[in-house]
């Protein structure tokens, strides 16, 4: 897998407190930080991921590149929303520091989050980018919110000029029913980590929008609660095969052999049918042997008296 050092820059403006989408820009923004930090280290225990604001007064790196969530958790919770982005800034101070990261063979990758106007011109973000491509750093880009024709133009302008080998990727998210981080684990920015998609039915995700991991729960966060529905499953699955087995018919097919449609017993008590037959029969054949018998005792008795 690859190994790489991850900074993820947030949109921490104040066009982050907008709810237009679920439950509002910067919530939006904090669960999808938490997904890219699962997705990129579980991809590779040995990748690093650091966190850094745009907003206020200016960039500020909040957790520099670390294998601790906790830590970005924290940084998250720390970050206040005010002022205006501060776009190309916060791209140069993430640069560098991905420049002094401790393992060397890790790739450089910038993941940006962006819900308002970029005030950068053109020309200064695609001097910017050839800059980040000569360095070897990937920029990823994930535009929601403010997605004025404007800012997609520049943003579409930048990923033409630092495509690389490593790829670059730009994701433009509108505002929908489902979470961001919902949405981005089908763009390219995530599921070339092998990141399972988190969508409907229809992407073997769980009924209700519980997400694409099996039975709507990610067994990172919750192995129990996994492990439990995983087991109650196969205890059902289980039962109903149990029930399937004794609706199957088990004996010998009947046909061929004809029913009696006849009582048991006739109106003398005698037996009805093939049965009752094979009765009289056996009686007739009797009857004829004793009345045999009884001639030749006859005959005896004559031929000792004579």
């Amino acid at each position: 897998m690859v190994l790489e050092a991850t900074m993820i820059v947030v949109d921490n403006s104040e066009s982050s407190r907008n709810g237009d989408y679920v439950p509002s820009r910067w919530e939006a923004q904090s669960d999808a930080v938490n997904l890219i930090f699962s997705a990129k280290t579980q991809a590779n225990p040995e990748s690093s991921v650091g966190l850094m604001s745009m907003g206020g007064k200016g960039p500020e790196v909040l957790v520099t590149l670390t294998t601790d969530f906790g830590k970005v958790l924290d940084g998250i919770h720390r970050t206040k929303i005010r002022g205006h982005t501060h776009l190309a800034t916060g791209i140069q101070i993430a640069g560098l520091a991905l420049k002094h990261r401790q393992n060397k063979s890790q790739r450089q990758r910038i993941i940006v989050f962006t819900c308002s106007p970029i005030e950068e011109s053109e020309k200064d973000l695609v001097k910017l980018a050839k800059r980040m491509k000569k360095n070897n750093i990937s920029i990823d880009f994930i535009a929601f919110g403010d997605l004025e024709p404007d800012n997609t133009k520049k943003l579409e302008v930048f990923n033409e000029n630092i495509k690389g080998g490593d790829g670059s990727h730009l994701a433009i998210i509108p505002p929908g029913p489902s979470l961001l981080s919902d949405t981005l684990v089908t763009t390219p920015i995530l599921s070339a980590d092998g990141v399972a998609p988190r969508g409907g039915p229809e992407e073997g995700g769980a009924e209700g929008g519980g997400g694409g991991f099996e039975f709507g729960v990610d067994p990172s966060t919750d192995p129990e609660l996994a492990l439990a529905l995983r087991m109650s499953m196969e205890e059902e699955k289980a039962r109903q095969e149990k029930e399937g087995k004794k609706d199957e018919p088990t004996g010998e097919s009947l046909e061929g052999i004809p029913e009696e449609n006849q009582p048991l017993l006739d109106g003398q008590g005698e037996a009805s049918g093939g049965g009752g037959d094979k009765m009289d029969e056996d009686k007739q054949e009797s009857s004829e042997s004793k009345a045999e018998k009884k001639d030749g005792d006859g005959q005896g008795d004559k031929m000792d008296t004579a």
